[in-house]
């Protein structure tokens, strides 16, 4: 019973298997019918879609190529168009062309017709001013006889007494325009007079000033440097800290240069400086001290200074502020000329020309002490000092004339009045006296080489040397190439070309030497 159940139970699983493979080979045959079947509907939509794509393609391309046909004849007829206004513009030119060949042609057919209708007019005229002028001869020939017979004198006679006559009323004119001019030099003689001498004596001017920079101090050693540098360079810092100018240290023996353009600060630090070495204490705080000390002392030296020369030259009611830029200019030279001292100088000089000549001799003296006046701020201020000088005249109430010589004394404008005249020549005079200023070798060589530059650009010249100091120009001339007359001539142009392009004080003598020299020998 138990086998039968067995195989049953076999038999009933083979036949479970065998069912199921089958369902398995069914469902399989099924499902492979739908695969293909869907296969076959994509393949089919595939197709179609290309079908469609490769309709779309060649539609665009339908379109594209007419669209590049209609572009291709839409440039032809743009083309053609031009080619057609070019050729319609060139037939206007060309038919333009013809018309102006044609006017041209016909105004020069009317030109020739002119000119051989006025070649024809001269022809005629030329016969009949020849006709004409071979009357007036022959009219003038009898006039002439005819004048010859009643004045009984020839031709030649009559001129000769023509020109007689002519010249003796010319020297009439002349005695009676020099009368005149005699007359007029008469009522003006004093008035040219004192301007000849003034511009004479301006001819000294000189206008070039250097100014001196720098102080030296010694030393009584060379530890002393290393005391006035002090510790970390502090005492150094408070000198020039207090003073306002640089003070140098170098390998100067026993020396300390003290450098700055401010001539009272320079002079300040100077005897700063003088009274600590003397002293022996160096440190900031004995600087300090020191410096407020000696800027009272130099600025109450200075005003006494001042006040001193205004007393001596007799001027009066100054204002403070004057007196006190006059006392800066005690530390200020010009080729190492002390300023006020020239300043002085120039007002003594000025007034005795200005008493030779009948003028207002405190006035002179005024504006002779003022005219460097703006050299005391020329450090402080922009300009020149003539200008600087003009805006304190003015600020301070000078006198109008002074304000005049202040600004004409260099010839930067024109002198108004024979006192700025006198204020230029005055100011020449002082600096131009031997011994009154220093040149330097530089300067010196440069005036010498420019002299004879001068002399060396006339033509005919072989040789040019400057001697006795630039005072006098010797020129050799070559003498097969230059006349004695034109020696003379060089000599005068040479001295105009020196007095217009060079600045130097004094005068300068030109020689000019024109030699011939001729040498045999007797054998």
């Amino acid at each position: 019973m138990e086998t039968i159940e067995i195989i049953q139970i076999v038999i009933s699983g083979i036949a479970g298997i065998i069912i199921g493979v089958v369902i398995g080979f069914v469902v399989r045959n099924l499902t492979m019918e739908d695969k293909v079947k869907g296969a076959r509907e994509q393949a089919e939509r595939i197709v179609k879609d290309a079908e469609r794509e490769v309709g779309n393609k060649r539609k665009e391309i339908e379109i594209e190529a007419k669209d590049k046909l209609y572009q291709a004849r839409l440039e032809v007829e743009r083309e053609t168009r031009e080619k057609q206004t070019e050729l319609i513009n060139l037939e206007k030119k060309l038919s333009q062309r013809e018309n102006h060949l044609e006017k041209r042609g016909e105004q020069l057919e009317r030109r020739e017709n002119e000119a051989h209708r006025r070649e024809r007019e001269l022809i005629v005229r030329e016969k009949s001013a020849t006709e004409k002028i071979t009357q007036y001869e022959q009219a003038l020939r009898t006039a002439r006889e005819q004048l010859e017979r009643i004045s009984g004198m020839s031709a030649e006679e009559a001129k000769r007494h023509l020109i007689q006559a002519m010249e003796d009323e010319a020297k009439f004119e002349a005695a009676k325009e020099i009368k005149r001019i005699e007359d007029e030099a008469k009522g003006t003689a004093e008035k040219k007079a004192r301007e000849i001498i003034t511009l004479a004596v301006q001819r000294y001017a000189n206008e070039h000033v250097a100014e001196v920079a720098v102080s030296v101090v010694n030393l009584p050693n060379e530890e002393m440097k290393g005391r006035i540098i002090g510790r970390e360079g502090r005492n150094i810092r408070a000198l020039e800290s207090a003073t306002g100018v640089d003070f140098i240290v170098d390998d100067t023996p026993e020396a300390v240069i003290i450098s700055g353009f401010d001539p009272v600060r320079r002079e300040i630090a100077r005897q700063i400086l003088e009274k600590l070495i003397a002293d022996g204490r160096i440190h900031p705080g004995r600087i300090e001290d020191l410096a407020e000390k000696v800027k009272r002392d130099i600025e109450k030296n200075m005003r006494e200074d001042a006040e001193k020369v205004l007393f001596e030259l007799g001027i009066h009611n100054v204002h403070p502020e004057i007196v006190k830029l006059l006392g800066r200019l005690k530390y200020r030279t010009s080729y190492g000329q002390n300023n006020l001292w020239h300043a002085r100088e120039v007002a003594f000089i000025c007034g005795m020309m200005a008493a030779e000549l009948g003028l207002d001799v405190t006035l002179c003296k005024r504006a002779s002490l003022l005219h460097d006046i703006g050299k005391a701020v020329t450090h402080e201020h922009e300009g020149t000092h003539t200008a600087i000088g003009v805006e304190l005249a003015k600020k301070y109430g000078e006198n109008p004339k002074v304000i005049n010589a202040i600004a004409s004394h260099h010839g930067d404008v024109e002198a108004n009045c024979v006192e700025s005249v006198l204020v230029a020549a005055a100011d020449a005079l002082s600096g131009a006296r031997p011994g009154a200023r220093r040149e330097t070798f530089e300067a010196y060589i440069k005036r010498l080489e420019n002299l004879e530059k001068v002399a060396s650009t006339f033509k005919g010249v072989e040789k040019a040397y400057a001697i006795s100091a630039g005072r006098e120009i010797r020129v050799i001339v070559k003498h097969e190439d230059i006349s004695d007359a034109e020696a003379a001539q060089i000599s005068r142009d040479m001295a105009k070309k020196i007095h217009d392009e060079l600045t130097y004080p004094g005068q300068i003598k030109v020689t000019v030497i024109r030699e011939s020299r001729y040498v045999e020998l007797a054998k």
